[in-house]
């Protein structure tokens, strides 16, 4: 891949850049210190699995569209009752644990040397609101930070790919994203994205049919491949 087919980057956020389980996970303790470990790690299991489910629902069209500004609450309630709290504070903090996620020792650092280079979009799930507060918690540096909200949907909706597109002003093929989850790829892909596959621990790994134009450990190892394609 030369550098000049590529005009901007487009980063998935949650998992990618940021440690989405680690976050709410330490809200989970919060909530309940004496909580053990296989009993913290349910927690966040109820939690992951409520927010998959209503964004499934949504784009399946059996719910209405909601940001994440009203799901996470619904999973705090659904995590805090489950461990017994019902102390308002203490569930509306752990409703904004999913603002408070630590970047991957790599981030901040591969996005300031990968901006030197290219326009840097952030295109998230999360509200525009949880955004703010996300990329202000975790340090992440945009060009454009882009939220689903914008589209009234979720990914993989090729309406919020489609954001990155329009925002650019450039055809999909000059634009490459970039993400832990293979399926986020494979939507991007099928608007005509190019794709960058980064491992991270709690990714969506690729699968042999997959083709993605770029395999990396890590940002350090995508903005090297970058110099070099």
């Amino acid at each position: 891949m030369s550098e000049t087919e590529i005009d901007a980057l487009v980063f998935d956020v949650l998992g990618t850049l940021v440690d989405e389980p680690a976050g709410i996970r330490a809200g989970i303790r919060e909530l309940a210190p004496a909580l053990d470990d296989p009993r913290a790690e349910h927690l966040l299991s109820l939690w992951q699995q409520h927010i998959d489910r209503e964004q499934r629902r949504i784009l399946d069209g059996a719910r209405s569209y909601v940001t994440s500004d009203v799901l996470d609450p619904e999973a705090a309630r659904l995590v805090a009752d489950a461990a017994g709290v019902d102390e308002p504070n203490a569930v509306s903090a752990l409703a904004l644990s999913g603002r408070r996620l630590p970047p991957w020792p790599d981030t901040v650092a591969g996005l300031a040397r990968l901006s030197q280079r290219f326009p840097l979009i952030g295109l998230s799930n999360a509200s525009r609101t949880a955004l703010l507060g996300l990329n202000a918690h975790a340090g992440l540096r945009w060009h454009q930070a882009l939220s689903a909200e914008d589209a009234r949907t979720y990914k993989p909706d090729p309406a919020v790919y489609q954001l990155a597109v329009t925002v650019s002003g450039r055809p999909p093929e000059r634009l490459l994203m970039v993400a832990t989850h293979a399926w986020d790829l494979r939507a991007a892909q099928s608007l005509g994205l190019r794709t960058a596959y980064v491992a991270r621990p709690v990714g969506d790994p690729p699968i042999p049919t997959d083709r993605f134009d770029l395999y990396a450990d890590d940002l350090a190892d995508l903005a090297a491949q970058l110099d070099h394609a």
